[in-house]
């Protein structure tokens, strides 16, 4: 899966949204603190992580590449 950024940088929580893999901003924070979540191979507890182009977000088995 893959999204596109207008921007030079999203929030993972935000990111998570925009790909459709959770429905809404709490149920992002939820899977994020529960160490869900992972940016680049890396778990991060933290919903405004910033993900910029080239960042590959991995969630419940799905893979999201952020591309600009």
């Amino acid at each position: 899966m893959e999204i596109k950024l207008r921007d030079d940088f999203i929030k993972l929580g935000q990111a998570l949204k925009l790909a459709g893999v959770v429905q809404d901003g709490v149920e992002a924070k939820l899977v994020i603190q529960d160490g869900q979540v992972q940016v680049n191979q890396e778990t991060d507890l933290r919903r405004g992580r910033k993900v910029y182009p080239g960042d590959v977000i991995s969630y419940n088995g799905q893979e999201i590449t952020v591309t600009r």
